[in-house]
């Protein structure tokens, strides 16, 4: 029985965690600390705080990996979810390992716009589009972030000739087309840009930038 206990314990997952991006979530897990717990399984399971039962998740119900998609399960953004996984050995089961809370609409990351960006001789073109949820339209497309938060677009200007890190604020707010003026020829600009929350004062990673010789 003391075996089984040991083994019990040493198999159990460690640092149960909820990761979203654009409410794209997933449950991480790191296997326990004995060496035979990377030949373990695991099963997952989750519910919405304040329920009684736990629902099993079917797609992650004796897997190898460490990693469980619930996006499906915490579309209602507004609600506080927790989930739990514990792993299998050898006819031997863990005990369950609980995640922290987990609501979606406060926690899940934000990411950069895409951006596209058109030059004539003096000026550039900005092309803004707003990262996208996994979750869609009655029409099919995929619903914006910015259906779900106020966001204001950020957009910022790198003159290469001059400090790599020197970032200028040239845009904020939430036209999807803005048109940088009065810039010199013959000089190579880069723009970046990131989706800003004036509620929550967060602010999105940068997007790639794109670069342009006028």
């Amino acid at each position: 029985v003391l075996e089984n206990q040991d083994l019990q314990d040493s198999i159990k997952p460690q640092k149960v965690e909820f990761h979203s991006l654009n409410f794209n979530t997933t449950l991480h897990w790191q296997p326990g600390w004995a060496r035979e717990a990377r030949d373990a399984l695991y099963f997952v399971q989750y519910k919405v705080y304040g329920q009684s039962t736990w629902q099993n998740k079917d797609e992650c119900w004796g897997i190898s990996g460490h990693v469980c998609d619930l996006t499906h399960e915490t579309s209602d953004i507004q609600e506080p979810y927790y989930s739990r996984v514990r792993a299998a050995l050898a006819g031997v089961y863990s005990n369950w390992s609980l995640s922290s809370r987990f609501t979606p609409w406060r926690e899940t990351v934000i990411g950069p716009p895409m951006v596209t960006v058109v030059h004539s001789n003096k000026s550039i073109m900005v092309k803004l589009q707003a990262p996208r949820s996994p979750y869609k339209r009655k029409r099919g497309s995929k619903i914006p972030m910015t259906s779900y938060y106020d966001l204001l677009y950020q957009v910022f200007i790198i003159n290469n000739l001059l400090d790599e890190q020197h970032r200028v604020l040239v845009y904020e707010g939430k036209d999807k087309v803005i048109e940088i003026q009065d810039l010199r020829p013959g000089v190579s600009y880069c723009i970046v840009a990131k989706m800003y929350m004036p509620m929550l004062d967060h602010s999105s990673a940068y997007s790639k930038r794109q670069c342009i010789l006028l």
